[in-house]
């Protein structure tokens, strides 16, 4: 529509299925490229993308056009696909149901990339649950902690 101007930019957080370590180290910067592929069809702009062992974010500069939940349902039912069909794991791969989305000014982008960007580092002092619940907490979103993640249960 003419004239018609946005800048929303969002972070998407997400884990794998169970909390399990499923997103293989090697594998990693092609699932990343894919992504992006994802994200650029649905003409978003891939800020950055980091896929942990057990989860992802992604940060786009979004537009209006689509919605939020349809936009991760599609990327997440995509990529799970790709990595199924790749056969990167033992185990049937999937995404965990829900997500977090979270809203960044302008003047935070670079920022938020560099922090997206830094994920191996982060990750070494704080595991993905703490990470989760401190942007929960951040962003004053009420939760309860024992219900964000479908744990793995050895029966």
């Amino acid at each position: 529509m003419a004239n018609t101007f946005s800048q929303i930019y969002l972070q998407f957080v997400f884990s794998v299925k169970h909390r399990k370590c499923l997103i293989p180290k090697e594998h990693k910067e092609e699932l990343h490229r894919y992504i992006t592929g994802l994200v650029q069809r649905r003409n978003a702009k891939m800020l950055a993308v980091h896929c942990m062992p057990d989860h992802a974010h992604i940060f786009v500069g979004f537009r209006p056009s689509m919605s939020i939940s349809d936009f991760v349902k599609e990327i997440k039912v995509e990529s799970n696909e790709f990595i199924n069909q790749k056969r990167w794991t033992n185990d049937k791969f999937g995404w965990q149901e829900g997500y977090g989305v979270f809203s960044y000014s302008q003047s935070h982008i670079d920022n938020v990339v560099r922090y997206i960007q830094r994920q191996e580092e982060h990750h070494r002092k704080h595991t993905f649950g703490e990470e989760y619940c401190d942007l929960l907490r951040e962003f004053q979103l009420p939760f309860e902690e024992k219900r964000l993640f479908d744990f793995f249960e050895e029966e």
